[in-house]
């Protein structure tokens, strides 16, 4: 049975009423992606209906897939695409991140790149009773998984959430305003073979992405045995830019539930979760066809453990982290990565007499002499960006890199190199 695996949800303004109102839904697009999928779930799916915007976005996109070196483009004409913005820190970008207090987990157990699955296809560990396909995005790095219809995907390799944990992805709406809602779910199934059923468990917790032209909005529902709530939040223009990747943050403290779009905190329910909760998926529902539009989802990481900065630091004299990100192959560090600086520059501020060495670490891939010099640069990356945006004095920190020499996990999936890939503050 394929499978498949993604904790989002996104796309697509909707309204929802507390009372759902169900009606099937049938496709209204021809299947442009024929998935290998060699099995489906073959219970349809009752359908809660939303509104969405129907203005139509002009602009088409261009999607390369079926070759690595972005050559091929797809079949169908009227999906291109042009460049995608990478993220990068600036003084303007990493201002707009001045109130973000995301900080991911402390350990990846699951990083989902869609490298191992080949371009064409439908990811080999999620499942589906749908369709969709891996592709390759004209300027970005790596695989993507694009969907545009109507279905239920489920990353089936996720099977326990525990009361402390942190999710991300990357999103892209290629044409916003034009595809229904993508829902991402946290719930406990109580048959893994019947995600169809999602709707019907006593505690989850589910948040969608709206794209508009002028404003986006995001709903919640919650449902705590059996009792339903929902809401909903106006997002500006977070999924308007047909070409702007929009980084989501989920971070869960027992009951808690916080979720980020780029820098915003869009949703912070301290009772999001019953307490006895055990959900035991994640799983996307896409409400309806796309009509000439499509998702896209990539970088998937799931982390768990509360990271505790000062007590590392202080009482254990060196403080790891997977928080601060680069760009690939590249000392640019990401802007989600604020609020794992301000961790360190708060404590460094506390402490006054504190010094730090600040390591970087990097993966296998590659060879030695380049990994090595990456690893220095975004050490002295992390150190400039502590001095200039934190006012953290730089005579306070060094820097090293150790390259791929010191890793902490094998080098053979992707979680293990997403761990690999580190900032180490040690204290000196």
């Amino acid at each position: 049975m394929k499978k498949v695996f993604l904790l989002t949800g996104l796309c697509v303004v909707t309204l929802f009423a507390n009372s759902q109102i169900l009606k099937k839904i049938t496709d209204r697009v021809k299947n442009r992606t024929e998935s290998k999928t060699n099995e489906k779930v073959d219970t349809k799916v009752d359908q809660t209906v939303d509104s969405a915007f129907s203005k139509t976005e002009k602009g088409i996109k261009d999607i390369t897939k079926g070759n690595p070196d972005n050559k091929t483009t797809t079949a169908d004409s009227s999906m291109t695409l042009n460049k995608i913005d990478a993220p990068m820190v600036n003084s303007s970008s990493i201002k707009s991140y001045s109130k973000y207090d995301f900080v991911p987990g402390e350990k990846i157990i699951v990083f989902e790149d869609f490298m191992q699955d080949a371009v064409g296809d439908f990811p080999d560990k999620w499942n589906t009773n749908s369709s969709g396909e891996i592709v390759t995005i004209e300027g970005m790095t790596g695989h993507w998984l694009r969907i545009n219809k109507q279905g239920i995907f489920m990353p089936e390799f996720i099977d326990s959430l525990p009361d402390d944990f942190t999710f991300e992805y990357d999103l892209l709406c290629d044409n916003p305003g034009r595809i229904w809602s993508l829902y991402t779910n946290m719930v406990a199934l109580g048959d893994r073979a019947h995600p169809e059923n999602w709707q019907q468990v006593a505690n989850r917790f589910t948040f969608t992405v709206g794209t508009g032209e002028e404003n986006s909005s995001s709903v919640i529902e919650r449902v705590r045995d059996n009792y339903t709530e929902a809401g909903s939040n106006i997002i500006t223009k977070k999924f308007t830019d047909k070409t702007k990747m929009v980084h989501i943050a989920v971070w869960r403290q027992k009951e808690r539930i916080r979720v980020y779009f780029d820098e915003e905190k869009v949703w912070d329910m301290p009772k999001a979760l019953a307490a006895d909760a055990k959900p035991n998926a994640i799983l996307y529902w896409l409400q309806g066809p796309g009509q000439d539009a499509s998702y896209y989802m990539g970088n998937l990481r799931l982390a768990v453990g509360a990271p505790d900065t000062r007590k590392k630091i202080l009482e254990q004299n060196k403080w790891v982290t997977h928080g601060i990100l680069f760009d690939v192959n590249s000392a640019t560090i990401r802007p989600e990565s604020y609020g794992t600086l301000k961790e360190m520059a708060n404590v460094l501020k506390e402490f006054a007499d504190l010094k730090v060495k600040i390591v970087g670490h990097t993966d296998a891939d590659g060879n030695d002499a380049s990994n090595l010099d990456l690893s220095k640069r975004r050490a002295a990356a992390v150190k400039d960006m502590l001095a200039k945006e934190f006012g953290i004095d730089a005579s306070r920190m060094e820097t090293d890199g150790k390259g791929e020499s010191e890793p902490i996990e094998n080098n053979t999936t992707p979680a293990g190199k997403a761990n690999n890939r580190r900032v180490e503050f040690i204290k000196i």
